[in-house]
């Protein structure tokens, strides 16, 4: 069947307007539903995780924001095989029912403070089940979208559905901007915190039963449903994309041309640039809630213009482009947002420069979820409350068995052990020790919060911008570009696998590896190595391997 056939079929059910706006709205919702976890980060930490430290409490935030994604690719095979044999509306239709119910009952929870250990674990199911169903969510989506495009409208028609992503985002982003405003004028500000985080996943109940009536009225996709009363339709969808090698080829290549980039630079644009500005930097939450929400809705914006600009010039080009752009600014970018969102820490850095002298094996990457390690070390004491303050440090090896020495400018303080000694004692001496390198922090100019006064709003918002440009450069003609890629008929399974491990494995866990990487060598910019080295792989790899599909048939 041609492209024009396709086009013809779809006339004949949904509109072209209808197809797109109906997948469009229902993954924007899904999106919003699975983007609410990260912009909460520091919250669910708080509420989820409260017999652990600060900083193990905020990682293990982060690597339950990334489990959901690491669930993705199990969705992807799941629903990628009813797709591929039972066809597109159902797959993406039982997506959204299980991820709006899985958000839903998020907001029903108990905190750990009233179910002890039950409610972290409550969580963690829940979240599974959130990237299960994303898993099946986008695939279903972008080819149901492509399969019902007129040729050399693929690009711009499938980008609507890549704009969904921000438009979630800017939603959920939105949402809680507003609970927050609202609790904290009607009730006090310690209320979101407290139990109106609930809220924002609350809502997710209405948007779900849209979406569910939206999807209803779609049609079976048109190249599917002629495929399938040829009786054309594969019967071993997943022995055709994995075990013959022409398709298997086309899926490594899938995930190593655009979706390791893919997976790095937008979890960076839209996702650690937050942990990075909250953590580090000390930006409150609302102020970084509006620039996302401003760089989200630029972001939507861009994807129709970069998908309509691919079907001009070509997919390849314009991707390569902006992952190109983001491998370029990754660093100067962040050293940019330190300066304009708050100069008085940058200035603090060049002026008194921190460093730590400790034993190598008296310090421990401080990650526990169990929530059984104490970390009381000389070490980990003074490095648990630099990270807590968000200062970077150097790193150097003391002897065998001293204690701590932290450096700050002209200042010498020495973090006292605490191992060994009676819980209540330890405590006593960690506490004391944190409060002296504070103190320090403090007299040499470190700020506890980024001041607004200063605060170069349009700067943040500038820096924002390019790597804003560079993800939806890249984005914009992903879908059209993966489509054209893969046969018809195993597509769905196909396509969906390689973009969930690129998005979920490498692109959800990027707040949390950048930030554990931050927390064990002190270098608030060392966690941009991750983003960097999945970048660098794709750029190469798309130059000299990727073929350009702009014109392709999907017959």
């Amino acid at each position: 069947m041609t492209d024009t056939t396709a086009g013809a079929t779809q006339k004949k059910g949904a509109s072209m307007r209808t197809v797109v706006a109906a997948s469009s709205a229902g993954t924007a919702f899904e999106w919003y539903d699975f983007f609410i976890f990260g912009s909460l980060a520091q919250v669910i930490s708080k509420t989820f995780f409260t017999g652990l430290s600060d900083t193990a409490g905020y990682v293990a935030a982060l690597a339950l924001f990334g489990v959901g994604f690491a669930f993705r690719p199990l969705g992807a095979l799941v629903f990628g095989k009813i797709g591929d044999q039972a066809g597109r509306k159902g797959a993406f239709l039982a997506t959204v029912l299980l991820m709006g119910g899985a958000t839903f009952a998020i907001a029903l929870l108990p905190t750990f403070q009233q179910a002890g250990i039950i409610a972290p674990i409550l969580l963690i199911i829940l979240r599974c089940v959130q990237g299960f169903a994303l898993g099946g969510e986008y695939g279903g989506a972008a080819i149901y979208v492509a399969e019902h495009s007129p040729p050399g409208q693929r690009g711009r028609a499938t980008s609507w559905v890549q704009s969904s992503a921000s438009l979630g985002l800017f939603a959920a982003l939105l949402v809680i901007l507003a609970t927050r405003w609202l609790l904290g004028a009607l009730v006090g500000p310690d209320a979101f915190d407290a139990w109106g985080w609930r809220i924002p996943f609350a809502v997710s109940i209405g948007l779900l039963a849209v979406s569910v009536w939206m999807r209803l009225k779609l049609s079976e996709s048109p190249t599917f449903a002629k495929m399938k009363q040829e009786g054309a339709a594969s019967k071993a969808p997943y022995a055709e994309a994995f075990g013959q090698w022409k398709n298997l080829k086309l899926v490594l290549l899938a995930f190593f041309a655009v979706m390791s980039a893919q997976g790095a630079v937008w979890y960076t644009t839209f996702f650690y640039i937050q942990t990075f500005m909250e953590k580090f930097l000390k930006v409150s939450p609302g102020t970084i809630n509006a620039l996302m929400m401003a760089a989200a809705a630029v972001s939507a914006v861009l994807y129709v213009v970069f998908g309509a600009l691919s079907d001009r010039i070509g997919r390849k080009p314009v991707m390569l482009g902006g992952m190109a752009l983001a491998l370029a600014f990754y660093f100067p970018g962040f050293h940019l947002l330190e300066r304009a969102a708050n100069p008085a820490l940058a200035e603090a850095s060049a002026r008194a420069p921190v460093s730590v002298t400790a034993d190598p094996a008296d310090c421990a990457l401080q990650f526990d979820p169990i929530g059984k390690a104490a970390f009381v070390s000389s070490c980990d004491i003074a490095k648990g409350a630099l990270a807590n303050a968000g200062v970077s440090y150097a790193n150097h090896a003391g002897p065998a068995g001293s204690q701590a020495i932290v450096q700050l400018g002209e200042t010498r303080i020495v973090s006292k052990s605490a191992t060994g000694l009676p819980a209540a004692e330890a405590k006593a001496v960690k506490t004391a020790g944190e409060a002296a390198i504070k103190a320090a922090l403090a007299k040499a100019g470190y700020p506890t919060t980024a001041d607004p006064e200063r605060m170069n709003l349009w700067g943040v918002f500038g820096v924002l911008l390019v790597f804003v440009v560079g993800a939806t450069a890249l984005y914009g003609p992903l879908a059209a570009a993966l489509v054209e890629l893969f046969p018809t008929r195993v597509r769905y399974t196909a396509l969906s696998l390689p973009y969930h491990i690129g998005t979920g494995w490498i692109g959800g866990f990027v707040p949390f590896s950048a930030f554990a990487i931050v927390a064990a060598v002190g270098d608030i910019y060392a966690g941009l190595w991750y983003p960097v080295l999945f970048t660098l792989i794709s750029v190469l790899v798309t130059l000299f391997l990727l073929p350009e599909t702009k014109d392709r048939s999907l017959d």
